[in-house]
């Protein structure tokens, strides 16, 4: 794509924000392309290590709510958890920089592996989890972050209603119309039989907390195995812990595959699954009735991660909304089909 789709810093923006940091004499700076288009980054290489310093996507850029993710970070830091440190400023000794309304945001980096699907790995992921809800049950804040999540979520029934507009012109779609409409208004429906079951298990009465909300592989970085840092804070919300549970333990043993999506299994990888719930609940222990819904939970996040985008732009990243909505949809009836089973030895 070309680079004039992605935001960049400017030499003249770059060097004001530099100013408010000690790093030592710069050696090099190099755009980093990975992540959001809409937030720059940079790593910087100097004589005292290495940094990366990004700015704010508009939109999650609100100071108060990067103020309450940077006094989490430095929490964790505080308590040995992993993940990549915030620099502070020299002049004023915060966590950010904030210039012409736009926020700057520095981490010492972090060197580390991505995830190697390894059933160590798999269970290191579940670990940390552990730890971090652990170190999150009685964190206090005035600052309060977001308490609707994935689960019974009006959203994503309107998301899933959009669909046959935002992707019923798409070249994959054309004398297919009709599977369109029956696979998404099955996702629909197996959602709500998830959401109904959740409901009937007690959830609104089950104790919240602050979770992370993003907890997969892309977030992650293991040396050996092993968890050694855990990125991206933008998403902290305050739910019942198990629903980040069920998120990671999807996300950990989804078997997904560069190809069309359609031709990606339906089944989830049960070893890493049960390897991630069997680590997380060395740390946690889920009260069973909420453990009973762990793959109606798995079903929501599963379709609600899906239909957000594609309802926005038609597509899942690169991959045409159509073709991916089908692959989903044969994973969630596996999950559907297979759940009791899935959970008889987790």
């Amino acid at each position: 794509m070309p680079s004039r789709l992605r935001a960049e810093f400017q030499p003249r923006e770059l060097s004001e924000v530099l100013e408010h940091y000690d790093l030592g004499a710069i050696l090099r700076i190099d755009e980093q392309r990975k992540g959001s288009r809409r937030a720059p980054k940079v790593l910087i290489t100097s004589d005292d290590g290495r940094f990366l310093l990004k700015r704010r996507a508009r939109g999650r850029d609100h100071p108060l709510k990067v103020a309450f993710a940077h006094a989490v970070q430095e929490y964790l830091a505080e308590n040995d958890f992993p993940l990549a440190r915030l620099v502070r400023t020299v002049d004023d000794d915060d966590t950010m920089v904030i210039i012409n309304d736009l926020i700057y945001e520095m981490f010492e980096v972090v060197s580390g592996e991505r995830y190697d699907h390894s059933l160590e790995a798999t269970a290191s992921a579940g670990r940390v989890l552990g730890r971090f809800h652990q170190l999150m049950e009685d964190y206090e804040s005035e600052w309060e972050p977001a308490r609707r999540g994935y689960h019974d979520a009006n959203v994503v029934r309107s998301n899933l209603n959009e669909m046959p507009a935002s992707i019923g012109k798409d070249d994959s779609v054309i004398g297919k119309e009709t599977e369109l409409l029956v696979t998404v208004s099955t996702l629909y429906e197996l959602y709500e039989n998830a959401a109904e079951r959740i409901d009937e298990a007690g959830y609104f009465d089950w104790p919240d907390q602050i979770v992370h909300c993003d907890w997969h592989p892309g977030n992650i970085l293991f040396e050996e195995s092993r968890v050694v840092a855990v990125m991206d804070y933008d998403s902290l919300h305050i739910l019942p812990a198990v629903t980040d549970l069920a998120n990671g333990a999807l996300q950990f043993s989804i078997i997904g595959g560069n190809s069309d999506p359609r031709l990606w299994p339906a089944e989830l990888d049960v070893k890493r699954f049960r390897h991630f719930v069997h680590s997380y609940r060395e740390k946690v222990k889920t009260p069973p009735e909420q453990m009973a819904v762990l793959p109606s939970l798995m079903i929501e996040a599963l379709v609600a991660e899906a239909v957000m985008p594609i309802a926005a732009t038609g597509s899942f990243g690169r991959i045409e909304g159509f073709r991916f909505l089908q692959m989903i949809l044969r994973k969630v009836r596996w999950l559907e089909l297979n759940g009791e089973q899935l959970m008889k030895r987790s």
